[in-house]
């Protein structure tokens, strides 16, 4: 009979992992090895999990928000609620299918204290199973608007912290491309996105500050780092946000953020980033 891998065979998992969920998630081959690959991403998820543990302590809620197919949330049970006696993790997604997954899998697993909902943005806001107040919301490669979704959804449920890897954001430079050739009469710093290729890194740049002058304006400390090789990802901007003693916003963030709108002609996108 084949024996069958452990961690303590395996010296880069840490003991007690759950070696289904790491071949579910494709860090182990299925024969509970690691190879160049699979130990590269291994060390890519303990750099991720390095920054959010510290945001766990006393934790009794964490919400992953757009989950997808919920593999942070299974990480987090993981290597941290698992050995806990409370705590939980809920992931939120649109798509029912990937829900329904993540539930089998969470039972497969024995993951008690993992719970998905299967609905929209506008629903996470105020449905009844979800607390008032949750401690820590996440949102790993939320692409576009999906991390505006989530900080919304953090400010409304009063979150304490918030861990947010953005993607793909379009919606800024879709408004600069639109209003090129006007902005090209006003300003100068409208050779900054001349270039299509500017255009869309200078609108994603603005999309991260905009959101980081938005945390501020409602009480939070941002810190901004870089979260290297994540699916060896070119998007891998790390934005940490942790509310301030007393919630007091800074003084001029929303001042500065409208100021950008402003300078950048991007004001109808006020509603989104100044509230």
């Amino acid at each position: 009979m084949k024996k069958q891998n452990t961690p303590a065979d395996i010296p880069e998992i840490r003991p007690g992992q759950s070696i289904d969920l790491l071949k579910e998630l494709h860090i182990l081959t299925r024969d509970g090895k690691l190879n160049q690959d699979t130990r590269r991403k291994l060390k890519q998820v303990y750099h991720l999990y390095q920054f959010i543990e510290p945001l766990l302590a006393d934790a009794q809620t964490l919400v992953d928000h757009g989950a997808g197919k919920s593999y942070l949330g299974f990480i987090l049970y993981d290597l941290y609620f698992k050995a806990l006696d409370a705590g939980e993790i809920v992931g939120i997604e649109t798509r029912k299918e990937l829900v329904d997954k993540s539930r089998e899998l969470a039972e497969r697993l024995n993951f008690p204290r993992m719970r998905f909902l299967a609905c929209t943005v506008e629903d996470s806001l105020t449905s009844a199973e979800l607390p008032a107040t949750v401690d820590v919301v996440t949102a790993l490669h939320a692409c576009n608007t999906a991390t505006d979704d989530a900080i919304r959804f953090a400010l409304t449920r009063n979150a304490r912290h918030l861990v947010l890897v953005p993607c793909c954001q379009a919606e800024v430079a879709a408004a600069m491309r639109a209003r090129k050739n006007e902005a090209l009469g006003q300003t100068p710093l409208s050779e900054l996105w001349r270039h299509p290729i500017h255009t869309r890194e200078l609108g994603s740049h603005l999309t991260n500050v905009l959101r980081c002058l938005l945390l501020e304006s409602h009480g939070y400390e941002v810190t901004v780092t870089e979260l290297v090789g994540w699916e060896h990802s070119m998007k891998n901007e790390l934005i940490i946000a942790s509310r301030r003693p007393g919630g007091k916003p800074r003084k001029n963030a929303r001042e500065r953020a409208e100021a950008i709108l402003r300078e950048f002609n991007l004001c109808e996108l006020a509603p989104r980033f100044c509230y």
